[in-house]
């Protein structure tokens, strides 16, 4: 695998919308003890601090959230349902806002992540958050790593038409979340994904 650069902290110093926009196209990367995983991130979902009672912070600071506060950069991994999601913490320490990762197009270690999963469709291997951690590996114990650096990272690399700087706007749709409540801010524009991809959660 070529050296790549992990995209830096101030990149998610952005206003956590952005990011989340950002981060489609981006790779991101597991450097696990079996071998490299990862893929293409084609679905994400803010999650903001202040009017947003989806936010696992919205009634403050817990042993579950601990990670949302600290610094932009690191892991937040959480439990939910028997599995495992990936968030990225956005914004300045203690603001304790993050996005999810909700879908990516594998590109790494394809056929390690079907073992782990034990399923074999392409578009079936991380077309959720809680498949992304079990095909990328992580569970709790990644809760609170950086992403700055390895074994866990997104970055940017040049494959043209595919993964860039960045995604074009007329390339991302900008819609309301996945499986929030009506009264935890259901109606909020907060989840992006790549039109044209096969590989997002749902449409």
């Amino acid at each position: 695998m070529p050296h790549l650069s992990p995209l830096p902290r101030d990149f998610y110093l952005q206003p956590t919308p952005q990011v989340a926009r950002g981060l489609l196209g981006s790779l991101l990367v597991h450097e696990t003890a079996e071998g490299p995983v990862g893929g293409i991130i084609v679905e994400t979902e803010a999650y903001l601090c202040a009017e947003d009672p989806a936010c696992h912070a919205a009634r403050g600071r817990t042993k579950r959230n601990e990670a949302m506060f600290g610094p932009p950069g690191h892991a937040y991994v959480y439990r939910i349902h028997q599995v495992f999601c990936l968030n990225a913490v956005t914004a300045p320490e203690d603001v304790a806002e993050a996005v999810l990762l909700r879908a990516l197009e594998p590109t790494i270690g394809v056929d390690l992540m079907r073992r782990r999963r034990g399923v074999h469709a392409l578009k079936d291997l991380c077309s959720g958050p809680g498949k992304i951690c079990k095909a990328l590996g992580l569970t709790l114990a990644d809760n609170g790593i950086s992403l700055l650096e390895p074994p866990l990272y997104a970055c940017r690399v040049p494959v043209p038409e595919r993964v860039g700087a960045s995604v074009p706007d007329a390339h991302i749709v900008q819609t309301t979340r996945v499986g929030i409540h009506p009264d935890k801010g259901a109606e909020l524009p907060l989840r992006f994904y790549l039109g044209t991809s096969p590989f997002i959660s749902r449409r």
